[in-house]
């Protein structure tokens, strides 16, 4: 029992929107006496789980709680934990679900499930692709840090197909709607004839870990690609929950029309 009240403080510390909680607010929210919660926090700070603010009397997270969780994202094997999603996303979209991960200054395809249909697109694993061009690659590079995305876009920009974007204004342009709604969308950019779109799966800092697509031929995939969007953007937000990425404030735009 006291094991799990000590958890039960260390999650409301991540549960409430205030760094810094003090006891009778901790009693209070969890129904403990304040004898209780103050041996509970007494015995987290002797381990460096929480820290006490003396000028307020109010307590925080310690540093030992970042470094588990930075041991945990360490230790994270994203393809094995998105094996099941994309396999549920194949099914559920009956087309091609992709992850892709970070290679260098590209990216490449480790992971794919494909659909029980005749005609259908199918990904090379393990090939290095531009972050300037395609769904999967564009998901990637709107969620660096901006001083990678300026690197990346002050470098020439390769034309893949006769719709790769290649000019740094208009792709900043994208970037910026990519990071606001949340996903990307490709029509031959990359591959003449295939259509796609793509989402982060992100970890507690806001980075992506790696990212998931759903792709198809384009003239089928452009009508359906509102539904697949949904459906992306369900297995991403449970991926990234799994990476310790706390639900953000408001959900992802789903309307497929945009660049």
């Amino acid at each position: 029992m006291t094991v799990e009240r000590a958890c039960d403080v260390l999650l409301l510390f991540a549960e409430l929107p205030q760094a810094r909680l003090g006891v009778t607010e901790i009693a209070t929210t969890l129904e403990l006496s304040k004898p209780a919660v103050h041996r509970i926090l007494s015995s987290l700070r002797n381990k460096g789980m929480v820290e006490l603010d003396p000028s307020n009397r109010k307590y925080s997270l310690g540093p030992v709680i970042l470094n588990l969780g930075l041991s945990y994202l360490d230790k994270l094997d994203i393809q094995a934990i998105a094996a099941p999603e994309l396999a549920r996303l194949s099914r559920a979209t009956n087309e091609t679900a992709t992850l892709s991960v970070r290679a260098g200054d590209g990216r490449v395809y480790v992971d794919q499930v494909t659909p029980h249909r005749e005609v259908l697109m199918s990904v090379q694993i393990g090939i290095l692709h531009p972050l300037h061009a395609g769904a999967s690659s564009k998901a990637f590079l709107a969620h660096l840090p901006d001083e990678e995305i300026d690197r990346h876009l002050g470098e020439p920009l390769r034309l893949l197909t006769p719709r790769t974007v290649v000019d740094p204004v208009s792709l900043r342009r994208e970037l910026a709607a990519i990071r606001q709604r949340g996903w990307a969308r490709s029509v031959g950019e990359r591959q003449a004839g295939a259509a796609s779109v793509a989402a982060p799966v992100l970890d507690v800092r806001g980075h992506p870990l790696a990212v998931v697509s759903v792709c198809g031929p384009a003239e089928r995939f452009e009508p359906e690609m509102a539904t697949c969007v949904e459906h992306l953007l369900a297995a991403t937000a449970r991926l990234s929950a799994r990476a310790g990425r706390p639900a953000d404030g408001g959900p992802p735009t789903v309307a497929a029309g945009g660049p």
